[in-house]
């Protein structure tokens, strides 16, 4: 959606390397955002996001250099021709929902969140018809979504197969994940910030120990609790929404 950072440059790092041409869309997207979400305010930097691509080169054999081939641009009209709504219920036209994969971790603050994604990103793969397309983890969730509704749909281009999920990009100082929002962020609510990896990475050394699905979870909400604590007497707002394990296939909350 544009707002390019470091993560997203990978992206197209890892494209460049594995193919001869690549193509970056960027346009952000009407329908995964709610009526109370931040379209209107979600940052908007073309200017900056073609240069920071047009800088984007790797070596290729026989010398040669790849650099991206090109960047679409579409506009909404072009990409909704029967109109948008942010409210689900006032849309007309043809959309995709990915049943039973849309409602779990993030799809349950954000019900329609998935449906916008699906749709979206259904008809830049029908326009632009690529080999190989290439997602982050850090939206975990939607690249196995995306994943599956290319196996369901029988898409040729890509396949399933071809949906690479890029391992995240983080702040080297903190482990923050970089993501174009983290310009909301005030100092202090950045400085705080963190606690997120914190926690996933407090998970995680329990599950490699050898700690039950509980123990893991348990040690990282103590670290939240702890923060949001720490954060309420500096007058920050922080508000755990959830910690689960789930399967990465049915996406089930792991009993």
């Amino acid at each position: 959606m544009g707002a390019l950072h470091a993560g997203h440059l990978s992206l197209v790092r890892r494209s460049l390397t594995e193919n001869d041409l690549t193509v970056v869309s960027i346009f952000v997207n009407p329908a995964q955002f709610a009526p109370h979400e931040d379209l209107n305010t979600y940052p908007r930097t073309l200017p900056q996001d073609l240069e920071q691509l047009a800088a984007q080169q790797v070596s290729a054999a026989a010398g040669d250099v790849r650099m991206p081939s090109a960047v679409f641009l579409p506009g909404v009209s072009e990409m909704y021709p029967s109109g948008i709504s942010q409210d689900v219920a006032s849309q007309k036209g043809t959309f995709v929902e990915v049943k039973g994969y849309s409602h779990q971790m993030e799809g349950a603050s954000r019900p329609t969140f998935f449906r916008g994604v699906a749709t979206i990103v259904t008809k830049l793969f029908n326009i632009v018809q690529p080999t190989n397309a290439y997602f982050g983890q850090k939206d975990i969730q939607q690249a196995l979504l995306l994943r599956k509704m290319c196996r369901d749909l029988l898409f040729p281009y890509p396949d399933a197969g071809h949906v690479h999920i890029v391992p995240t990009e983080r702040d080297p100082v903190d482990g923050l994940a970089l993501s174009s929002r983290n310009a909301y962020l005030s100092f202090e609510e950045r400085s705080v910030a963190d606690i997120l990896y914190k926690a996933l990475r407090a998970a995680e050394i329990g599950w490699v120990a050898g700690l039950t699905k509980d123990q893991c979870i348990s040690a990282a909400e103590a670290l939240v609790t702890e923060t949001v604590k720490t954060a309420t007497t500096r007058g920050i707002s922080l508000r755990l929404d959830y910690i689960q394990m789930n399967d990465p296939e049915t996406f089930r909350n792991i009993g």
